[in-house]
């Protein structure tokens, strides 16, 4: 049976105390294996003198330049057994206030106390300063482990979604989905995993423990640049790392990519949202022998699939194959599962430790059925059993009566050497019903009249966009994402009367 992450770090605590667990990249900062144990039981007790009782929401706002502040109270309201509610540091004042109200917290660990949040929450506990109610004066002496103990189904984090369609949700894991391995390291190999994703994030928090699982020492750099990471790398030269997509669009368009040295990394796992095969083959190029493996996964389930090792670029552009235990399929509009290569609703049969919305009982219904996750993406499988994610299915625009998958566009847009991001989405039009338009980031001039044409060669004629808008940037939140809401409401705006 898979160690939850508190009994993990127990173990590998008595077993290689002296081990790193993580690093601060930014500062140069570590603590083991040991520290983080014996730490987090002491927050842990601390939580508890302060009021904090098992089943307790403790909201989460610790920044990225403090990741093992943020990592050492994450296992410390576990411990507690409370119910952590990590949220990006970054939102703004009334987006924390309206989740916090929702996820109902007692108690917020942050390193700003800012007045919003005082009036947000009951109680607020910050990293800054020394003094009597400050982050470290909660640390009780003792750093033995507390008797709390913890069930697979018991509820551990409430995670917010990203918000790419609407408002954020609140989404209940529990301790038995934040394990995606069932491996503990019989040896503390201690070479470097690197990572600068939120740990606020879903994918960020598989990674609290998930290089603790192949003995490696987690080593975190705060607020991602490309010129950054490559220079971590040279320097650092950990073994294996996580991106996003929009990191490797970063990394691929940075001027120092193709001399970087990244022989050290043997393997890249890249998730979140779907990229474009020709952005992979750049960056796998870049790696020389190193793989890039993709994944692909949701709050609302977890980790879904991943590439196997040795695929060497067979299916770039897929998410790879269900993991172990986990069944996907595609279905239709009525449920019905289609074959191989066509493209439906991607469905994921709910696991041993299902997740659902906080006090959504409306939610909850629209998006399972009959032991079904409904996942909202589109995607096919291909007679590999590989899974190829295209878009959102809110995403889909209708123009004239045909169909047409953002995500198809912009992976055309990818293969245009001068393109460096790209997104597409629908614009209302008053004949066709939705228009089809695009936003692109590049790393060149080029006429947007041209990548037209480009696309005319590549793509059907209905689906390619009328309109080509040329950004600087394109708007994404802190997982990644880019925000096609806010590209769309622009676009409207400028089309006004």
């Amino acid at each position: 049976m898979t160690l939850l992450q508190p009994e993990l770090l127990t173990e590998l605590a008595a077993t290689f105390p002296d081990g790193v667990a993580w690093r601060n990249a930014a500062d140069g900062s570590s603590m083991t294996l040991g520290q983080w144990h014996a730490g987090s039981n002491r927050l842990a007790r601390g939580l508890g003198q302060h009021g904090v009782a098992p089943g307790d929401r403790v909201a989460l706002l610790i920044g990225e330049d403090e990741p093992l502040e943020w990592l050492t109270s994450y296992m410390a309201i576990h411990r507690a057994g409370a119910v952590a509610v990590p949220l990006l540091a970054r939102l703004g004042a009334g987006e924390v206030a309206r989740i916090l109200r929702h996820a109902g917290a007692r108690l917020a660990l942050c390193s700003d106390a800012t007045d919003a949040l005082r009036d947000s929450v009951p109680g607020v506990v910050s990293t800054a300063g020394s003094g009597a109610g400050s982050w470290r004066a909660l640390w009780s002496p003792d750093g033995s482990d507390l008797p709390v103990a913890l069930d697979p189904d018991d509820a551990a984090d409430v995670m917010y979604t990203s918000g790419t369609t609407g408002a954020p949700k609140g989404v209940i894991v529990r301790h038995g989905g934040l394990a995606t391995v069932d491996r503990v390291p019989e040896h503390w190999l201690g070479l470097g995993f690197l990572t600068s994703s939120p740990f606020a994030t879903t994918s960020g928090s598989l990674l609290v423990c998930g290089p603790l699982r192949g003995g490696l020492s987690g080593c975190f750099l705060p607020r991602f640049d490309p010129e950054r990471w490559i220079s971590t790398v040279e320097r650092d030269r950990p073994v294996a790392g996580f991106l996003v997509p929009a990191m490797v669009e970063l990394l691929v368009a940075s001027p120092r990519f193709a001399a970087a040295d990244l022989s050290s990394l043997a393997v890249v796992n890249v998730g979140s949202a779907p990229i474009a095969p020709a952005t992979l083959q750049r960056f796998g190029a870049g790696l020389g022998r190193g793989e890039v493996l993709c994944g692909y996964g949701m709050t609302e389930y977890g980790a879904v699939t991943a590439m196997p090792m040795g695929d060497r670029g067979r299916h770039a552009g897929s998410v790879g194959r269900p993991l172990p235990d986990v069944v996907v399929r595609i279905v239709d509009a009525q449920g019905a599962e289609l074959p191989a290569g066509e493209v439906g609703q991607v469905a994921i049969r709910e696991g041993p430790c299902p997740r659902s919305y906080l006090d959504d009982d409306a939610r909850n219904a629209q998006t399972r059925a009959d032991g079904w996750l409904l996942s909202g993406d589109l995607g096919h499988v291909d007679d590999d059993g590989f899974l190829w994610v295209v878009g959102r299915q809110k995403e889909m625009v209708i123009r004239g009566g045909h169909n047409i998958v953002p995500g198809e566009v912009e992976a055309a847009l990818f293969d245009h050497p001068a393109v460096v991001e790209a997104a597409v989405a629908g614009l209302p039009h008053p004949v066709l019903g939705e228009d089809i338009a695009a936003w692109v980031v590049l790393r060149e001039p080029a006429d947007p009249e041209a990548l037209r044409v480009f696309l005319l060669e590549r793509l059907a004629d209905y689906k390619v966009p009328r309109r080509i808008t040329v950004l600087d940037v394109l708007p994404r939140n802190e997982s990644g994402k880019v925000l096609k809401s806010q590209l769309v409401q622009e676009a409207e705006l400028r089309s006004a009367p």
